[in-house]
């Protein structure tokens, strides 16, 4: 390889090393974001610069080939990590069509070009053809940092990559079986291909189940981060192993562990900070440190190869995503961003160049025009990028404002009721997923004093400690309140009129004697007490573990003043978690139910069963799994959906649903809180104990419930065919 030699580096100590790195990561965005100019470009440039080809700062030891790999894997994991499997399974045969588009047209047209332009032979115009086919998401974290992952053209673009990266890997496997054999061996692909189907399923099946059991029994953040990167270079060294490129193996381990990791959870916050700041910079700087512009500029043979190659790549990605709008009708900006995403040249470009290079198929002047290239089309792929992404931005955020002017009526702050610092994390975690993360909406952890001690005190301010955390991992503002009051139900209730609460949420109560009730007296007083939307759960397991939200509704519940709220809430803690949604109720309810989801434009999982009386839901008991959450829309007394079998309730839990993962609801109820029903110390006997039933007429009107629900179980077993999840 007759490159100009590289200069000795000028820094060496491995300190100092680390710091020029991180000094380049640091002010790159910084300077050029004052000149419009995407920073990505910047960290190549500044490789080229301080690379051994430049000013000769640094070497392109080993560390930047390990932190580089690192950061190509990293760039493709939070690529499948990312995205929403829902869009996906949706945009699958658009993602399909342009994957095709974006590998034949460079495949035709860069075969032709190079036999014609450049005087290359039919074998290694092919294998050069396909490095124009392969691209990689250099541009990602622009799309990431906007919040466009979900976006349909960033999903399409993703789903095409996977099929050209593929294609070109087959060509690759292909070209070299040629030029060693002398032959095409169909054998050689049929094997690959065989060992591909087997590679994914054994990852499609493992990995999910061997998660979902690792994440039920560490809940230590450290220690899931850890557990899901090596997951990935597990998955990115057997697909190395069997023959793929390893960036398609860290794709796949994304897209696999995709659904035990929301977007709004401190797993995934730590994965995209560490991604973004270390590993994928490292990735770019040396990219950069590859170019060598003395070699490049000395050969006009070298720059015309360079020209033509750059040229090519750039013309065949743009009638790739062309192609893909003229089909299905996409608007420019959806082109633009398919064509700025797909453009970049980088790592399977790399892997094909340099094997092509060593056995011979390609001289010095592709080598060197392969590396003008990359920098070429990173530059055009980040810039193109870079707009679209700033358009559709826009648009999405006129779209969202219109769409939500005409439900905004006063702000939707979530209360979270901590007492336990040992939940108060997870009743955070679980608060977060539900919550309505807008400008308007605030989050509060709440901590009730009711006994002025040390101790108590103490408990209760680690408690708010915990909460914080917890919101500050996800960079999430929670603000915390520490209330001395009288009991735990007046401090509630005061707090949620004082802070303009809609939305409450609070651990189940756990029983602590024999005569205790299910939920407890402290929450049996707050559902009396206020018309807010309660929240009470108890959850065994993580809720990214969770495989399934079954929801009973009653009859009638569309005619609450709060239906539309909880099925928002609902609904973004399923598309958060990625799993389905079971609606289980009559058909009434469930047009209402979908006409929310559609209204509110949640494109989730959701499914119906048919449910027609209340009772029923206790034919659910043996279909709800250990992994399922069970929901269950209640009812206050005064309320249009309320019903005389909702008395039994807590005895039906108690019975048949103790040991599964529970949310019992009570939607917002419009009227004025029964206020005076709030027990103090002050008036222990302010409740009416004279409107109490006798204890005979109680257990007689049990008696005869429990003989109609029997009654009903016995004579209606068929309707377990219709509810069968």
């Amino acid at each position: 390889m007759s490159r100009i030699a590289a200069i000795t580096p000028l820094v060496t100590d491995p300190v100092m090393i680390f710091f020029i790195v991180l000094v380049i990561i640091l002010l790159a965005p910084i300077l050029l974001n004052r000149l419009k100019i995407p920073h990505i470009i910047g960290m190549i440039v500044a490789g080229v610069v301080i690379g051994p080809y430049g000013i000769g700062l640094l070497s392109r030891d080993a560390s930047f080939e390990i932190f580089g790999q690192v950061g190509i894997l990293y760039l493709m994991f939070l690529a499948g990590i990312e995205i929403d499997m829902y869009h996906l399974k949706k945009n699958m045969s658009k993602g399909l069509t342009f994957g095709l588009y974006t590998f034949f047209v460079p495949m035709i047209l860069g075969t032709l070009t190079s036999v014609w332009l450049l005087g290359y032979s039919w074998l290694t115009s092919i294998l050069l053809a396909s490095m124009y086919a392969s691209h990689t998401l250099i541009a990602y974290p622009i799309v990431s940092r906007l919040g466009l992952n979900k976006s349909p053209a960033v999903i399409i673009t993703i789903a095409g990559t996977i099929v050209t990266v593929l294609g070109a890997l087959i060509v690759l496997a292909a070209i070299a079986g040629i030029w060693e054999d002398g032959s095409f061996s169909p054998l050689g692909l049929l094997a690959l291909l065989g060992r591909l189907v087997i590679y994914c399923l054994v990852i499609v099946y493992l990995f999910p189940r061997l998660t979902r059991w690792f994440f039920k029994r560490y809940s230590e953040p450290v220690t899931q981060f850890i557990y899901v990167l090596a997951m990935v270079f597990l998955a990115s060294y057997s697909a190395k192993a069997i023959g793929l490129e390893s960036v398609l193996g860290a794709f796949y381990a994304g897209l696999v562990l995709n659904r035990y990791i929301p977007n709004m959870s401190p797993l995934m916050n730590r994965i995209e900070f560490v991604g973004n700041a270390i590993f994928i910079p490292y990735f770019l700087i040396g990219v950069g440190m590859l170019i060598n512009v003395h070699v490049v500029v000395s050969s006009w043979q070298t720059l015309y190869v360079a020209a033509v190659m750059s040229a090519i790549a750039t013309i065949c990605k743009w009638l790739a995503a062309w192609f893909t709008q003229l089909t299905y009708r996409m608007s420019r900006i959806d082109r633009s961003m398919i064509f700025g995403l797909s453009n970049a040249q980088a790592a399977a470009t790399l892997a094909a160049v340099m094997i092509g290079y060593r056995m011979g198929i390609f001289n010095e002047d592709v080598l060197n025009g392969t590396i003008v290239m990359i920098l070429v089309t990173c530059t055009i792929s980040s810039i193109i990028t870079e707009r679209a992404a700033t358009r559709m931005r826009l648009e999405m955020l006129s779209d969202d404002a219109s769409s939500t002017e005409s439900m905004r009526g006063r702000p939707s702050n979530m209360l979270i009721s901590v007492s336990n610092p040992v939940t108060a994390s997870s009743l955070v975690d679980f608060a977060v997923l539900m919550h309505n993360n807008s400008r308007d909406s605030r989050l509060y952890a709440l901590n009730i004093i009711t006994d002025d001690t040390p101790g108590h005190r103490a408990i209760g301010r680690t408690c708010l400690e915990q909460a914080q955390q917890a919101a500050a991992a996800m960079d999430l503002r929670i603000d915390p309140i520490e209330r001395f009051d009288l009991n735990v139900t007046a401090g509630l209730v005061n707090t949620i009129k004082e802070r303009d609460i809609s939305e409450v949420i609070i651990g189940m109560h756990r029983k602590a004697t024999v005569v205790d009730s299910f939920f407890g007296s402290k929450i049996e007083q707050l559902i009396k007490s206020t018309n807010k939307m309660v929240l009470i759960t108890r959850c065994f397991i993580p809720v990214n573990a969770v495989t399934r939200i079954v929801v009973v509704v009653p009859p009638k519940a569309e005619f609450e003043t709060g239906f539309a709220q909880w099925v928002n809430s609902l609904a973004r803690l399923t598309r958060q978690i990625g799993c389905r949604i079971i609606f289980c109720c009559n058909t009434d309810t469930r047009r209402c139910v979908s006409g929310v989801l559609i209204r509110d434009r949640f494109e989730i999982r959701s499914e119906y069963r048919d449910v027609e009386d209340w009772d029923d839901f206790v034919l659910l008991a043996n279909h709800i799994l250990d992994d399922d959450l069970f929901v269950i829309i209640n009812a206050r007394r005064s309320s249009v959906s309320f019903s005389s079998s909702m008395d039994e309730l807590p005895m039906f839990l108690q019975k048949y649903f103790a040991r599964n993962n529970l949310v019992v609801i009570y939607p917002e109820q419009f009227g004025a809180a029964e206020s005076a029903n709030v027990p103090s110390a002050i008036d222990p006997l302010s409740s009416d104990f004279m409107a109490t039933p006798s204890s005979l007429w109680v257990r007689i009107a049990a008696f005869y419930r429990r003989l109609i629900l029997f009654r009903k179980r016995f004579t209606h077993r068929k309707r377990i065919k219709k509810i069968d999840l």
